[in-house]
């Protein structure tokens, strides 16, 4: 007789162990999905076999014994292995970790097969050759495939630069190799093109698809198929890092910027660092791209440094010229009696650029914590005196607070830099920005393209063609439009207020505005005329504005980089937030009094400069209180941290309040 080790699908941190369980089957291994009787109830779960051995060397009392075999669900070794390594990296139980590898119940009521990529067309790319530097590109990734060798590759190409292209010759090798990829994007609304290029490029039959739109029979379907060996790609947003492929050659992530790829729900997982391990974890060694105009501080550092290897496309393909940037001061607009949402340049330039056919796109970084405290006379920013991140308006009580460390102070009457008295809070969103357009220019189509927009299915595709089909002339939207979109007819854009990313409160702001207005300039030019951007800004002197207008990356690396290291800031840290959530405002701060007790016992006087005491999460969406406690580590003792955290997860199990940990969170809200 054989034992298996089982994980039971319940949902409690006290099960989160193995269970030894007897086995008549010889087909068992692990990986597979069994059911089992578990409890005293012996009620039937859903379990997974983490190891098989042929003998106990004691007699197990009350053993019971594995029921039944799912034979279509089964996970891999390598899966098993990154189970293992996310329970202890993300403190999350391992059904969490499992849960993400496998399909769901979502069999197909009628069992009727749908297949997301019926219908789908391809979309031809002109591709005459590849550039010197592509070409130099291209080599050093398929090197690297068809050795099995490990690598980490930061691909940094401008805007219009071909990156797209080397992800498909990475592919392209991983096939010929007779290997697997996965290509994953930041957003849902990307994977239409990026799939019409690869069905162009490698036919819809090899290809699957992974997100969080697709239906739960459609989803199970794909997963089945990818399990089944008869998938060689699969693309899709950040789950799709978790596609049941065997013999991985290269995880590609392109925007590896963007926030999405970090889970914001249990487990709070890094899909760089799930992409890294499963490469690593497999027998045949593969590499994993990560592809920007505008990489990360953190990726760039670790570039530096030698973590990653880089590779540089400077140019744009075809030698398309970069678009010329000017910048509006909104400053000085207001001074002269423009209280409009268009700067005068800006309206002249969209005159023009209509008049002359072309389109123009409206972006404008709204998201629900941007509201910043800003005097419109000087430009002056209310920030943290500690952290230096920007203060946040809140209208009950009229205090300005920081989200990292709860300082909280009045909301001054006049400027404290200038005196003004117009010092106000700032949030204008898309829909004005939209309506305005629409008044003054009302010969010209406008739609509007953010997630309000596009809360039904077909929603996205209908905004897109209209724009693409030249019926839409002028485009409103977030960062939806600065991503990855390619329209050829695009003269114009229009970055509406840069200060509502430069003055989120976190201490990657200057980062996203620099991102965020890069990516959304390299919107324009990329038919046969020279392109245009205009930044309208209050602060027209930051340096992440000022280097985003010279495309230079460099510029602003060198000096974001030195603010990181003095403030200790990530890539010279990690942050790790502890959330306490309860039902009720008592609990929870009780809760996270408890919790915060707890770390000072177990932690030295000095690591407590680093611990930063509780103070509510005012924009926690779901039902309940929520607090959170804030530790800045040092490198190199993360694990120190998460084990302190987990054991005291562990020994809280009996209270009135949950506790979540996330470390380098993209909100402290």
């Amino acid at each position: 007789m054989k034992y298996a080790e089982l994980i039971i699908a319940n949902n409690s941190n006290k099960t989160d162990r193995f269970y030894t369980y007897g086995c008549t089957f010889p087909e068992i291994r692990a990986g597979q999905k069994v059911y089992a009787p578990f409890s005293l109830g012996n009620k039937l779960k859903e379990a997974y076999v983490f190891s098989v051995h042929e003998e106990e060397n004691k007699d197990i009392k009350g053993l019971k014994y594995i029921e039944s075999i799912d034979d279509e669900i089964s996970i891999t070794e390598e899966s098993l292995k990154t189970c293992e390594w996310m329970r202890k990296r993300y403190s999350c139980r391992y059904m969490d970790a499992i849960n993400c590898f496998t399909p769901g119940s979502g069999r197909s009521k009628t069992g009727k097969k749908r297949n997301p990529l019926l219908g789908a067309v391809g979309e031809k790319q002109e591709i005459e050759s590849l550039t010197k530097e592509q070409t130099a590109a291209v080599d050093k990734v398929t090197t690297c495939i068809k050795a099995k060798k490990h690598n980490i590759f930061l691909l940094h190409g401008v805007t219009g630069s071909g990156k797209t292209e080397v992800y498909m010759q990475a592919i392209s090798s991983c096939i010929g190799s007779g290997r697997t990829a996965i290509m994953l994007v930041p957003e849902i609304s990307l994977t239409p093109q990026i799939i019409a290029r690869f069905i162009d490029r490698f036919g819809s039959g090899l290809m699957a698809v992974l997100h969080s739109r697709l239906s739960p029979g459609e989803r199970y379907d794909e997963w089945v198929r990818i399990r089944s060996g008869a998938v060689k790609i699969v693309i899709g947003a950040r789950s799709a890092v978790f596609a049941p492929l065997e013999n991985i050659g290269a995880v590609i992530l392109d925007e590896e910027h963007e926030t999405t790829y970090k889970s914001d729900v249990t487990p709070r997982y890094d899909t760089v660092e799930i992409a890294i391990k499963r490469v690593k974890t497999q027998k045949n060694k593969g590499i994993v791209i990560l592809g920007s105009a505008t990489p990360s501080v953190v990726s760039s550092y670790r570039a530096q440094t030698g973590l990653y290897e880089k590779i540089e496309l400077s140019g744009r393909h075809n030698e398309a010229v970069l678009p010329e940037v000017e910048i509006a001061d909104m400053r000085g607009e207001m001074r002269e009696g423009n209280r409009s949402i268009f700067s005068r340049v800006l309206y002249s330039e969209m005159q023009k650029r209509l008049t002359d056919g072309q389109q123009v796109i409206l972006f404008l970084n709204r998201r629900g914590y941007s509201t910043f405290i800003s005097c419109r006379e000087c430009g002056y920013v209310m920030r943290c005196k500690d952290c230096g991140i920007s203060l946040t308006y809140h209208k009950s009580g009229s205090s300005a607070n920081c989200h990292y460390c709860g300082y909280k102070e009045d909301l001054p009457e006049a400027c404290p830099e200038c005196g003004s008295k117009y010092i106000r809070h700032f949030g204008a969103g898309t829909e004005k920005v939209e309506e305005e357009a629409r008044a003054l220019f009302p010969d010209h189509e406008t739609d509007r393209l953010d997630l309000d927009a596009i809360r039904r299915k077909g929603d996205l595709e209908k905004v897109l063609s209209g724009f693409r089909r030249g019926r839409t002339k002028i485009l409103v939207g977030t960062q939806l439009v600065a991503k990855g979109l390619d329209f050829k007819n695009v003269g114009l854009v229009g970055v509406i207020s840069a200060d509502s990313a430069l003055n989120i409160p976190d201490f990657r702001a200057a980062e996203r505005a620099f991102q965020l207005i890069t990516q959304a300039a390299g919107r324009a030019g990329r038919g046969g005329k020279a392109g245009k951007v205009i930044i309208q800004t209050y602060a027209p002197d930051h340096y992440s504005i000022l280097s985003a207008a010279n495309h230079d990356y460099k510029e602003f690396y060198e000096k974001e980089i030195i603010l990181r290291k003095l403030m200790k800031y990530p890539p010279f840290s990690d942050l790790i937030q502890t959330m306490v959530t309860a039902d009720n405002e008592e609990d929870a701060i009780n809760g996270a009094e408890t919790v915060f007790a707890e770390i000072k016992k177990r932690v030295s006087n000095e690591d407590l400069m680093n611990i930063f005491p509780p103070h509510a999460m005012t924009l926690f969406k779901q039902s309940g209180v929520r607090y959170q406690i804030l530790i800045k580590s040092e490198p190199g003792r993360r694990n120190e941290f998460m084990e302190i955290l987990t054991e005291i997860k562990k020994d809280i199990l009996e209270c009135d309040f949950t506790m979540g940990i996330d470390v380098n969170p993209y909100s402290f809200m």
